[in-house]
């Protein structure tokens, strides 16, 4: 069982920039690919930024590719979502989720945090 708790969410002029944290419970923190996803009002959750548990490998969505840096530190079981250049378009509620890999290879995600609000202003 892993717990996530998200945090440094808040109100942001667009432009600006905000460093949203991850903290996770449990030993097995090194074992778990991590996310960010969010979900705006009337959207659908979108994965934002991923990376492995292992090497580090790291994927973006198109939108915030080159704006997003997503870290992790193993020794605090923490995942951190860099987020530079904001727009209103990033707007939403973010989470964080831990999973692995499902049998054909895919992400797949077991547990998520209760998210933390994202507003940018103009």
């Amino acid at each position: 069982q892993v717990q996530l708790v998200e945090s440094g969410g808040g109100l942001v002029q667009a432009g600006g920039s905000l460093r949203l944290s991850c903290a996770a419970s449990g030993r097995t923190f090194i074992n778990y690919i991590m996310g960010w996803f969010r979900q705006a009002p009337g959207k659908e959750r979108e994965l934002v930024a991923r990376i492995s548990s292992s090497t580090g490998d790291t994927r973006y969505a198109g939108s915030v590719k080159g704006r997003f840096t997503i870290s992790r530190d193993n020794a605090k079981n923490t995942v951190s979502l860099l987020m530079n250049n904001v727009t209103r378009d990033d707007t939403a509620r973010y989470y964080c989720a831990a999973g692995g890999l499902s049998t054909i290879g895919s992400d797949e995600y077991y547990y998520w945090g209760q998210g933390t609000q994202v507003t940018v202003s103009p």
